[in-house]
């Protein structure tokens, strides 16, 4: 094992910090009215800039899973880490009022940069770390993006406090949370291109190793999505992870709103029960990631944890109006244990019953399902919570998760990577024909290379 492999999971880790606080750090403050007063725009116009995330990946993952198979991790890792610090100087530029096109054009480009970061924790995982502490290195991997969540909900509330009668000083405190972002985002990327290798001197496992002694010419991206969507197990797994991530975008998105509509002036600790739900979901992952490596239960630890996701999410929806903030921090914070802890368990199963399909083309279609749930969702969940109560729009995803959670229980654990990393390997063996003029020696030489 390469001992660069520890570097280059802290600085993806890292960047992909950055670019999950830019997708959250403007639906934060919808409710205190910061930048919709700020830029002059209506709310939903607001909640766009956290909805482009999600809009900007799903046309744009195939081809950059595709540049990850075709010319390989390095690259891709430097543009996620370039197009992150990108958009963050352009959003610099739009410290003005009236200026909301331009912010809106900088966070379309760190949207553009997500749809290069989320697809590599299971690639970097696979190619990097040996077989014991693969899905631990996935699931911190995944950390660093909820950990910027988690700095999204507590950072932007006391960075900006609202002050709609002093614009200048508004566009000071914005300026404050910016600016530090795009230095960060930027030493990040120099670093990114001073760790990232493309591999390690030596294969970390045996599946890798099988996969490095493939010619790349027997590769094809086409036959391999071909592969993938007639992979029934995976298209289960597609559908039910969109369904658990994507409820899980919506209530980040919308939680503002939900805690204010009953809580009335606590914005700043809607923003600190965000913290605990995505922190509790960091420890939820590292436990998850943990336990996989252990005992190599994928299907069964996911149907748990969709389970008790399910039930987090009854027991946050039946107790948000009971006027204690106590409580909404308790379940808020279990329901982001298991709701949260899944993410990681989805990219892990999902490269187990594809292997040997590529680990960022399973990963990057399972994200991209994600997107389209949540897009969806955070509209439908939206609308009913402004009509009627965050109740109605809880019941919403409540509904959709018990869906979810009888795909994940019909889908056939096959583990094929493991299988292949324990060296139990099922070979295509051909049979030869008592009459074939192949000559004996010939075909055991043959089932000898197989072997």
């Amino acid at each position: 094992l390469s001992r660069r492999r520890l570097a280059v999971l802290a600085v993806f880790s890292c960047y992909s910090l950055v670019n999950a606080f830019q997708w959250i750090q403007y639906s934060i403050l919808s409710n205190v009215n910061v930048f919709a007063g700020f830029y002059g725009v209506s709310f939903p116009q607001i909640d766009w800039l956290s909805m482009v995330y999600m809009v900007a990946y799903v046309p744009l993952i195939l081809p950059a899973t595709w540049l990850l198979d075709a010319r390989g991790l390095r690259l891709t890792a430097l543009l996620g880490a370039g197009l992150n610090a990108l958009g963050a100087w352009l959003k610099c530029g739009s410290l003005a009022p009236q200026r909301y096109p331009l912010t809106l054009a900088a966070q379309a480009v760190c949207a553009v940069a997500q749809v290069f970061i989320l697809g590599l924790p299971s690639r970097i995982a696979s190619v990097w770390f040996g077989p014991t502490e693969v899905s631990t290195a996935c699931a911190v991997a995944v950390l660093g993006n909820q950990l910027g969540t988690a700095i999204g909900f507590l950072l932007p509330p006391v960075l900006v406090p609202n002050t709609p009668n002093d614009l200048d000083l508004m566009a000071h405190n914005i300026g404050i949370m910016f600016y530090g972002t795009a230095i960060v985002s930027t030493l990040l990327f120099f670093l990114a291109g001073v760790v990232f290798e493309e591999k390690p001197k030596y294969p970390p496992s045996h599946s890798q190793a099988v996969l490095q002694t493939k010619p790349p010419e027997d590769y094809s991206y086409k036959q391999s999505i071909i592969n993938l969507f007639r992979n029934i197990p995976f298209i289960l797994l597609l559908i039910s992870y969109g369904i658990m991530t994507g409820a899980f975008y919506s209530v980040s998105t919308l939680l503002n709103q939900m805690i204010v509509t009953h809580y009335e002036g606590e914005e700043v600790n809607a923003g600190r029960i965000g913290l605990t739900l995505v922190v509790a979901g960091m420890v939820g992952s590292i436990i998850c990631g943990l336990w996989l490596d252990y005992t190599k239960t994928y299907k069964q630890t996911t149907l748990i944890v969709y389970i008790l996701s399910f039930i987090g999410l009854l027991v946050f929806t039946f107790t948000l109006d009971l006027g204690h903030l106590i409580v909404v921090f308790v379940t808020g914070g279990v329901l982001g244990f298991f709701m949260t802890g899944y993410l990681p368990l989805g990219f892990e199963f999902a490269v187990e019953i594809t292997y040997p399909e590529s680990e960022g083309t399973s990963s990057g279609l399972l994200n991209a399902s994600a997107q389209i749930f949540g897009i969806v969702f955070t509209l439908v969940q939206g609308k009913l919570t402004t009509d009627y109560s965050p109740r109605a729009g809880n019941i919403f995803l409540c509904a959709w998760i018990f869906v979810g959670i009888i795909l994940t229980a019909l889908i056939k654990s096959d583990l094929r990577r493991h299988n292949v990393n324990s060296g139990i390997m099922n070979l295509d063996v051909k049979a030869v024909p008592v009459d074939s003029p192949v000559e004996p020696e010939s075909t055991t030489l043959k089932i000898q290379s197989a072997l």
